[in-house]
């Protein structure tokens, strides 16, 4: 799903880090994310941007042609 929704304890999982990593890093606005009432809510695809963000600066045209491509494929 496009914008699914994932909680503090989903992006850990999803990352292979600890949920008190994601915790923080949402405290400190380094990780995108939303507090709705007590919760940290995230969505899949900024964190997919974000992490893609993150990507070393000599693997960048990987993500760039993986990013076409699957462009090309939802077109079709």
């Amino acid at each position: 799903m496009h914008g699914e929704i994932m909680t503090i304890e989903d992006v850990a999982k999803y990352l292979k880090l600890k949920p008190q990593t994601i915790y923080t890093w949402a405290q400190k606005g380094k990780i995108p994310a939303a507090k709705i009432g007590k919760e940290w809510r995230f969505r899949k695809d900024l964190i997919d941007a974000w992490f893609n963000e993150h990507i070393q600066e000599q693997f960048q045209p990987i993500v760039e042609k993986m990013k076409k491509e699957k462009e090309e494929k939802e077109k079709n």
